[in-house]
């Protein structure tokens, strides 16, 4: 058996599967927002499950951030309490066994390229598109992390062709770099570019139903949307050459993505054919917590 533990900025959850995959039981808890309430949290969704099914061969934890290879302490956590921490060494001591850790996104990547929406893939991208941007790499069912630990991290990379209308409406990144992707094409950056260009103040649930509604101003944002999104993708596809680009987050909910997206990368990517598969997850939220007990 394996437990896979996923730690947001809000919630904890926890799942216990059997070798093949058969889900046993799964928890959630809160959030501490502070270092030893998230430990604590974790070790509390360990113990239930081992109490309740033995002690297992493996655990798993995704996690916002990555460690760094140069000091094994957190950094580009979004909970930045996890920040500057020897997270995986603590937990460790406080579990007295070895564990398995990776970034959420690279759970979410893996979790779809074993048995999810990817699973037919030798070369599988996770795209995350929530309140952040971000993005894992699965080749041949193994998470690609790369030397520093941000392998797949598409969303700090700038939106390619910026235009002078596109600098315009856009907020600087919180990263401090300029044009990022995920300013553009995360929820909140969507809105916010949204908001800027049409003085209004909707979030992105908002400019979407309007977008059903057949408001002008929502439909020319969300074939915006598409537009900014392929230009970022169609640079990963040119390096990377995917399989199948596996979507999640909020914002993969939207169908006129999934409708629209190879007219649109064709304009872009540098091939005169593309034969990426471009496809909806399959667990759903489910994705970074069953990755996280893939990764033994």
């Amino acid at each position: 058996m394996k437990i896979g533990i996923d730690v947001g900025g809000t919630k904890t959850e926890g799942i216990i599967i059997e070798s093949e995959g058969k889900e046993l039981d799964r928890k959630r808890i809160h959030t501490e927002k502070n270092y030893k309430g998230t430990i604590e949290g974790i070790v509390s969704i360990i113990n239930h499950f081992e109490n309740e099914y033995g002690k297992c061969t493996s655990i798993g934890i995704g996690m916002p951030g990555a460690i760094s290879k140069d000091t094994a302490l957190i950094k580009n956590a979004n909970s930045v309490w996890l920040n500057g921490k020897a997270f995986k060494k603590d937990l460790e001591k406080k579990l007295n066994r070895k564990i398995n850790l990776a970034n959420d996104a690279n759970c979410f990547a893996l979790s779809e390229a074993i048995d999810g929406a990817g699973k037919d893939g030798k070369i599988v991208f996770g795209v995350i598109l929530g309140t952040g941007v971000g993005g894992g790499i699965v080749v041949d069912k193994k998470i690609l992390e790369g030397k520093n630990s941000i392998c797949g991290e598409w969303g700090h990379i700038p939106l390619p062709n910026r235009t002078e209308e596109e600098k315009k409406y856009v907020k600087d990144c919180y990263c401090g770099k300029i044009g990022c992707m995920e300013t553009y094409i995360s929820g909140p950056g969507f809105a916010s570019c949204f908001n800027l260009k049409n003085k209004k103040n909707f979030d992105s649930h908002k400019i979407i139903d309007g977008y059903l509604k057949n408001d002008q101003n929502c439909i020319d944002a969300i074939k915006m949307y598409v537009d900014h999104f392929a230009r970022g993708l169609s640079v990963v596809c040119n390096i990377i050459d995917p399989d199948i680009v596996v979507l999640g987050g909020g914002m993969s909910n939207i169908e006129y993505i999934y409708e629209n997206i190879d007219e649109a990368m064709a304009k872009y990517i540098f091939s005169d054919t593309f034969n990426t598969k471009i496809k909806k997850n399959l667990h759903g939220d489910s994705g970074g917590v069953r990755g996280a007990a893939w990764l033994a």
